[in-house]
């Protein structure tokens, strides 16, 4: 259940403890923004393009939570911000409502998602737009409507020709709650990402996406974006580069006469002692002796489901022989689930004395561990480092790094062997069991083969049907609706059938953000002039939770169209942040343990604008914070004050003070610094101290207007509906949100030199001015550079240093 406001933490003589109307000045402004389009961008005529994009959400039943609105809300903060500084800022939005997660809930409730769905998009805009969010709402988006969708088939057949969707048999992640197929980067710890059910392995034919031809080029790309950095480095692992050698082994006593392996370590050649095939191997049996056969297909029947935590002690000897190709050594062949026959090759040789899961299965079968590369006690452990040779014929006593090279000359000069590089990453598995999603656009000839839809013919429309529960068999539901399915070949016209799974829902997500600048066009998926005006996205940001989900999938589509001349860039995002999440009790937000917060609760009693205050000063954007009821009292007041500072009876005009300009340039220096890179809590911070001074001039009655305007406009992205209504009350004509961001003066910005006290065991011995706000490190540093202090310290042993940033450096000798 979510979490209830139980009390109000903020002045109890006032039941809000909102100083202000919030419910009628959020009304206002919202009708205000609409008839006026404040937040529309004119595509066209744009001077200074910026798009400033989100990551759109699956508008769940739920509807938002706080976790939500600090996502949005610090985004909508930066688009604000950027609106304000001149540029044309586009900010669209939409709704990635395909899929399970809809689907699910739709079977829960017993309600169907064709109906489901118009309901939850509906609230979840209704909470943006109570939010504040400046989204340009005429660009809205929906990837179930038939005229987005369409694209989406239009860019399958698009990858069909050039060759980069390819139907085939493969072994696959298999999730029995959910009845589907999920993609390898959807399988968290042997556990489906959605449900957490523990993934089985099954051989189905299914629909990949050929991203492996693209595993270099995305490799390399990530050197020419600007990302978060555990981003890169998620993505750097999951397409996981080698470099080694493919050897060929010649085989005995089955169908297949040899095998071919990849390895980065040649050097330990000598220390194979068996070959392991993949359990799932499409073509396990070509491997098996014939007499072997019913008791691997007996063994492979019962296999328990597979997780990233191998049982070693499974696998069965396949009764085939592999022939070193060096020494002539037969070694034997072994299957078993820690090799995965859908990756690479679908074979290895098992070196057990240098790799630790070929140790750990030797040792678990009582096969021979070969120590070839000294440095380890291989009856202990595999020793994985480098070293000299040993046991390894006329290669013995060379270094490991010589060792690779020679082995790999000679097994080049017998025609067994060759450099290869090899990647971590699969091809993309779109398929998917399931109703709700878009029907993939092929349709399946006896004699032409799969032939992709033509264009003309799309969308492949989803038929509707009542009963859109998941079979588990394999095929969808919509295998089930015979008249939809039954048609003929667009080739031959003789019957055919159309292929009845849908589409990954991440290839909704895949090309969205092309859509957005054209979605008046309904002839093409982007216009021409459009898209080479505005992509790429100039600012992206969302979660890291889809580095390897979204993130590369989009990269991997973008790439391919730009390489068929259809877009301008081949990265989509050249700048990339990640936000934090928002925890509660110590745990992300989640429906399962509770502890999910309604925006809407908190909306009602303070306003939207102190939620979004009070978010983003929970810590820093990239991380995150700790929600609590007590916490949001802070920005109750902060917000009142800025609005008594808005609404004082009289603001002096005069600007002529020259101490209160320093500080009004160093504040706007440091606020824009800190929102141009989403340090909001630090700004937040600064803000709240210079409405505290500025309401202390309230008091005395100087306080002036040229403060209360620029701690308006800078305050403006972080709190819009208040400063929207401020703005007006102070006289200003316009918008807020259209007004020019404040600039400041370096000069007048620059850091006030401040004296520093230098002591030796709390006595005042020396002093000298720094510039304000001088480092801890740089002000022992200066210190101990005076001749006094020199003089003081030397021969002296100094205990350590105590510094206080601006006052004092206190050296304890």
């Amino acid at each position: 259940m979510e979490t209830q406001l139980v009390q109000d933490p903020v002045e109890p003589e006032r039941r809000s403890g909102v100083a202000y109307d919030h419910a009628a000045v959020e009304a206002k402004w919202r009708a205000r923004w609409a008839e006026e389009r404040t937040y529309e961008a004119d595509l066209d005529g744009a001077t200074r393009p910026f798009y400033h994009l989100m990551m759109f959400p699956y508008p769940s039943a739920e509807g938002l939570h706080a976790g939500h609105c600090f996502t949005f809300g610090g985004a909508d903060a930066h688009g604000r911000m950027r609106r304000m500084q001149g540029y044309d800022v586009f900010q669209p939005m939409g709704w990635d409502a395909f899929g399970i997660h809809s689907e699910n809930y739709a079977l829960k409730v017993d309600e169907h998602p064709a109906r489901l769905t118009p309901r939850t998009v509906a609230n979840f805009k209704r909470q943006l737009m109570r939010l504040g969010g400046g989204f340009d709402w005429s660009r809205e988006l929906n990837t179930t409507d038939p005229g987005y969708y369409k694209w989406t088939q239009w860019i399958f057949v698009q990858l069909m020709k050039r060759g980069l969707a390819v139907q085939k048999e493969a072994a696959v992640n298999w999730c029995p709650h959910d009845l589907t197929v999920l993609a390898d980067e959807q399988v968290i710890n042997g556990h489906c990402e959605r449900c957490d059910a523990l993934v089985e392995r099954r051989i189905l034919k299914q629909w990949f996406l050929r991203i492996t031809e693209y595993a270099q080029q995305l490799l390399d790309g990530l050197d020419t974006i600007d990302w978060a950095e555990v981003v890169v480095t998620a993505q750097r692992n999951w397409i996981g580069r080698s470099e080694g050698a493919m050897i060929r082994f010649d085989l005995e006593e089955c169908a297949r006469s040899d095998v071919t392996v990849f390895t980065t370590r040649p050097d330990t050649l000598y220390g194979a002692t068996f070959l392991v095939v993949g359990a799932d191997h499409p073509d396990l049996f070509d491997f098996v002796a014939k007499e072997r056969r019913q008791a691997v297909e007996r063994w492979r029947e019962d296999l328990p489901p597979q997780t990233d935590e191998p049982d070693f002690s499974i696998g069965i000897d396949i009764g085939s022989a592999a022939v070193h190709p060096l020494t002539g050594e037969r070694l034997p062949v072994y299957a078993a689930p820690y090799v995965l026959g859908g990756y690479g090759t679908g074979a290895i040789m098992a070196v057990p004395a240098h790799d630790e899961r070929d140790w750990q299965f030797a040792r678990a079968h009582r096969l021979p561990i070969r120590e070839v590369i000294g440095g380890g006690d291989p009856e202990k452990e595999a020793w994985t480092g480098s070293g000299v040779m040993v046991n390894s014929g006329e290669f013995t006593s060379l270094q490991s790094e010589e060792g690779k090279q020679r082995i790999v000359a000679r097994l080049q000069e017998l025609g067994r062997g060759e450099t290869a590089v090899q990647f971590r990453l699969r091809d993309w598995l779109i398929s998917r069991q399931r109703y709700w999603g878009p029907p993939i656009p092929v349709i399946h000839c006896p004699g032409c083969g799969p032939v992709p839809v033509p264009e003309d013919q799309l969308p492949v429309l989803l038929p509707e049907v009542e009963n859109f529960k998941p079979i588990g068999t394999g095929v969808s539901p919509l295998a089930l609706v015979e008249d939809w399915v039954n048609v003929p070949c667009p080739v031959c016209n003789e019957p055919a059938r159309r292929e009845t799974d849908v589409s990954d829902t991440f290839l909704d997500s895949a090309w969205y953000f092309l859509r957005y600048p054209s979605t008046e066009f309904d002839a093409v998926p982007f216009d021409h002039d459009r898209t080479w005006k505005w992509l790429p996205v100039t600012m992206y940001i969302g979660g890291k939770e889809h580095s390897v989900l979204h993130l590369l999938y989009s990269r991997f589509v973008m790439r391919a169209l730009y390489d068929a001349g259809m877009v301008p860039a081949p990265e989509p995002f050249p700048l990339f942040r990640a936000n934090g999440i928002i925890i509660k009790d110590g745990h992300k937000m989640s429906k399962s343990r509770g502890n999910v917060v309604s925006p809407d609760l908190y909306m009602d009693r303070y306003g939207a604008d102190t939620l979004r205050v009070y978010l983003l000063f929970l810590g820093p954007y990239d991380m995150g914070g700790d929600f609590s009821d007590a916490g949001i009292a802070g920005a109750v007041r902060f917000l009142n004050r800025v609005w008594r500072l808005g609404t004082a009876d009289s603001l002096n005009a005069d600007t002529g003070d020259e101490a209160r300009e320093r500080r009004r340039h160093a504040l706007v220096k440091q606020v824009t610094e800190r929102i141009e890179t989403l340090r909001y809590n630090t700004a937040i911070a600064l803000l709240m101290s210079f409405a505290d001074e500025v309401n202390t001039e309230v008091g005395r009655g100087d306080a002036r207007l040229v403060d209360v305007a620029t701690l308006l406009q800078l305050l403006a992205p972080l709190a819009p509906y208040v400063t929207e209504e401020l703005w007006e009350r102070t006289g200003h004509s316009g918008s807020i949100h259209r007004s020019q961001w404040p600039v400041h003066d370096e000069a007048l910005a620059a850091a006030r030199e401040v004296a520093i006290s230098v002591q030796v065991n709390g006595k005042p011995r020396a002093s000298f001015n720094a510039t304000a706000g001088t480092g801890a490190d740089e002000l022992e540093r200066q210190a101990r550079e005076l001749p006094r202090m020199r003089e003081l310290l030397d021969g002296g042993s100094v205990r350590r240093v105590i510094v206080v940033p601006d006052r004092v450096v206190n050296f304890v000798v």
